[in-house]
């Protein structure tokens, strides 16, 4: 089995001829890996390559891929990812992830950068400061999740502390306000995040759901989890697809409520 035609364009495109040394190490295993990869996934796919490239960095985040997230940061800005956006991914998942998780992969970013001359730091997106961070953090949670979030920030404070306040206010008010990503771009990296790193099952079912709700709809969500796959492996790509039908009864649900509720504020004629 040779590598394809396809395959080694592709690869060409994202890495700018450079060749990877297991291809002289372990030419089987980059055959496989690289034909699956680089032509049968991509043959699948109906995302564009920015939100590709975007879906995988937010996966590499999630599972810990340092490696390989050094390896495809080139190649996402060879397709297009900008630098405001590929920080505002490692940012976020500092949210999902922890600092503990995410520092290696900031350094990275910053060296990448530096060596490709991009100049650091980037201009600011910060929209929020002290004063509003809390209310635009909430009317952020909304406009995702909708109405049930008003007034989170305040409940379960006996039983989880001021966790639920900082869901809020740092989660949503430090993180979703800024600018270089909108919220379905947002979503889309967190549910990454989430499907990636596995053992977050309630939470990847919740922001599927966001997701589909503002637009990301179960097809586009499908399409995220095949394109993360070769980085994040079966087991975990399974799961999410479970977790993604699962959001997909929620919502449809939740759908039809509204349309019945809409209907009956329409009098009959």
């Amino acid at each position: 089995m040779a590598i394809s035609g396809f395959a080694k364009k592709y690869c060409e495109k994202m890495f700018a001829g450079e060749r990877s040394s297991l291809a002289e190490t372990d030419p089987e295993f980059i055959e496989i890996f690289d034909n699956f990869a680089f032509d049968e996934v991509i043959a699948a796919s109906a995302l564009d390559e920015k939100t590709r490239f975007t879906a995988i960095l937010a996966a590499l985040l999630g599972c810990r891929g340092i490696d390989e997230y050094r390896a495809m940061l080139p190649a996402a800005l060879n397709f297009g990812v900008t630098p405001i956006e590929i920080k505002e991914i490692v940012y976020q998942a500092v949210a999902y992830l922890g600092m503990g998780r995410v520092l290696p992969f900031l350094n990275a970013t910053n060296e990448i950068f530096l060596s490709r001359g991009i100049k650091l730091p980037l201009e600011g997106q910060t929209k929020t400061d002290a004063e509003s961070r809390l209310a635009e953090g909430e009317r952020t949670q909304i406009e995702i999740f909708g109405e049930g979030m008003r007034g989170f920030a305040k409940t379960a404070k006996d039983a989880n502390g001021e966790i639920n306040k900082w869901l809020v206010d740092n989660c949503f008010g430090d993180y979703y306000t800024r600018g270089g990503l909108d919220y379905a771009q947002r979503e889309m990296i967190t549910f990454c995040f989430l499907a990636a790193q596995g053992g977050c099952e309630p939470q990847l079912i919740s922001h599927a759901a966001a997701n589909m709700g503002i637009g990301n709809d179960r097809k586009f969500l499908i399409n995220v989890v095949s394109q993360c796959l070769p980085y994040i492996g079966y087991p975990r790509s399974l799961n999410a697809l479970r977790c993604i039908a699962e959001a997909a009864k929620k919502h449809a649900g939740t759908e039809n409520k509204n349309m019945v509720h809409h209907k009956e504020r329409i009098p009959y004629r």
